[in-house]
């Protein structure tokens, strides 16, 4: 995969066929670029202007996995199961907040993607947008609130720091800062020793205004030899960049200190 587009770019810019960071190219589902100008500005100016709105009281949210329904699948690995719930409801229509494809709203279709793979990153994205567009928690034809949906994809999937980053950014749209911060500390444990996970997730910190966390991310990304920039020029541009700190050198052995005694 071609590390260069960030979740940060996905969540702001219209729906693309390019695979998520972190994604597999044989997950995505095929023919993801909607076409025509006018619903690309549409997509990208619901998400830039969308408020923030109040989320509804505790829920519900239905049991995994939902008896009757097909799946649940892992977005990331169950790539032989996921073509027939992509293909019949999550067309680039759905995904673009067209139209629905077997229901009368995109909601309907977005919300069986769900329930068969909830940890569908594209789906979690699509439903965001939703909730955002019609300005409601609960879209309509779906059948859980937007904040549900993300519930139920970490208590699916707790390891997957894509959906975390995505949760994350959910949250700060709701003014939830601790909250969002913590799914970015869970999703930091997760990424382990994949820098550009790292980048990402510092990406997010900066854009919450949190830079010291966003710094050690740029620093750990770097370690682990990921070396894109626009972080650290990001960084610099607020004053909050500080070069990573050199490696202690190893201790130099003490000449005074007595020669070990050969064994005899």
């Amino acid at each position: 995969m071609n590390e260069t587009k960030t979740m940060r770019q996905f969540l702001t810019e219209p729906i693309s066929s390019t695979p998520l960071p972190g994604q597999s190219e044989a997950t995505r589902a095929p023919a993801r670029r909607a076409t025509g100008a006018a619903l690309a500005a549409l997509c990208a100016a619901v998400l830039a202007s969308a408020p923030a709105w109040a989320q509804s009281g505790a829920s519900n949210c239905g049991p995994i996995p939902i008896p009757g329904q097909y799946g649940p699948w892992d977005y990331r690995t169950d790539r032989d199961k996921l073509a027939i719930v992509l293909g019949a409801h999550f067309t680039p229509e759905v995904e673009a907040l067209v139209r629905g494809k077997t229901s009368e709203s995109p909601g309907g279709d977005i919300s069986y993607t769900l329930v068969s793979i909830p940890n569908n990153h594209r789906a979690l994205i699509a439903v965001m947008r939703l909730g955002e567009k019609e300005k409601t928690p609960m879209p309509r034809g779906s059948r859980f609130s937007v904040q549900c949906w993300f519930e139920r994809a970490v208590t699916f999937r707790p390891d997957d720091a894509v959906v975390r980053m995505i949760y994350s950014t959910y949250l700060n749209k709701q003014g939830r800062a601790q909250e969002a911060n913590a799914q970015l500390e869970m999703a930091t444990v997760q990424a382990k020793d994949n820098g550009f996970t790292h980048y990402n997730i510092g990406l997010h910190y900066f854009d919450m205004k949190n830079y010291d966390k966003a710094l050690a991310q740029a620093h750990k990304a770097l370690a682990l030899g990921f070396t894109q920039t626009a972080l650290r020029d990001e960084l610099q541009k607020v004053g909050k960049w500080s070069e990573p700190p050199e490696a202690a050198p190893a201790p130099a052995t003490d000449a005074s200190a007595p020669a070990v005694e050969a064994t005899k």
